[in-house]
């Protein structure tokens, strides 16, 4: 089921619904220029078992875009997802983008969530300067210079993404995102640096990182580790999108780090 939620801003944003109702809720986030369908194996890995939520980030899929963003919005647009639908309290699954949300959320929110998964992110991804090249590269020019070189990063060489129907799908969804929600997207993470707030977080967390990711590295999930009280460190054998190059060992260290909890 897809619904709209206006969050505090007035602003829509697209979130989809499925499995049990009355399961143990799972929120997922996805990446900066992907869309909710890249959680489509987790969805259909942990939908017998769990009621299953994702939503595109503001600016990305069918969600509205709004030009002045920060992480702060990004982690309160969870927070309105989970009262718009009456959600008291919920496990959080992010990936890159929507991993460095989860970190603001175990921070800020705690209270809301009984564990955060950070796959594929860091405390501070990239530079501040970085980000806002890009952000003026994609608002004069479009997506387009984006989009030719993101498979070398999202996907291993060892991965042929072009025989795989989601991989290709997801690699589309960043075509069609609007340069618009994108570039304030890179906004947002310009100014996101979380290295000395992570300390804080109360509540358990499982860090997953890919062995030859070249956007975030496992040094950066190793600092992770290193200073989030209650957490532990997961590698596959993956680039930046390991849930999609590798979704059957994604699945499981996400559904056996829950169940852990219970």
């Amino acid at each position: 089921m897809t619904i709209v939620i206006r969050n505090r801003q007035g602003k829509k944003l697209s979130v989809e619904i499925t499995g049990p109702d009355e399961a143990p809720v799972v929120l997922f986030s996805n990446s900066l220029g992907t869309d909710k369908g890249m959680w489509e194996p987790q969805v259909n890995a942990l939908k017998a078992d769990y009621r299953i939520v994702t939503y595109d980030a503001r600016g990305h899929g069918a969600s509205q875009i709004v030009e002045n963003a920060s992480l702060e919005n990004l982690g309160a647009d969870a927070i309105d997802i989970l009262d718009g639908l009456s959600i008291a309290k919920a496990h959080f699954c992010g990936i890159s983008m929507g991993g460095l949300t989860g970190l603001w959320l175990g921070i800020h929110h705690p209270d809301r969530f009984h564990s955060v998964t950070i796959a594929n992110a860091a405390a501070r991804i990239g530079v501040p300067v970085a980000w806002q090249e890009r952000a003026e590269t994609v608002t004069g020019h479009g997506l387009a210079p984006v989009v030719s070189g993101t498979p070398a990063r999202w996907f291993s060489d060892d991965f042929d993404y072009k025989q795989d129907a989601l991989a290709m799908r997801t690699i589309q969804s960043l075509a069609d995102t609007s340069p618009q929600g994108y570039a304030a997207a890179c906004r947002a993470l310009a100014g996101a640096d979380l290295r000395e707030q992570i300390r804080q977080i109360p509540i358990p967390v499982l860090i997953i990182v890919g062995t030859r990711d070249p956007v975030t590295t496992v040094a950066d999930g190793q600092f992770m580790q290193a200073h989030i009280p209650d957490s532990k460190l997961s590698e596959l054998a993956a680039s930046h999108l390991s849930n999609i190059e590798q979704p059957a060992a994604f699945s499981q260290e996400l559904r056996h780090f829950i169940e852990s909890l219970v």
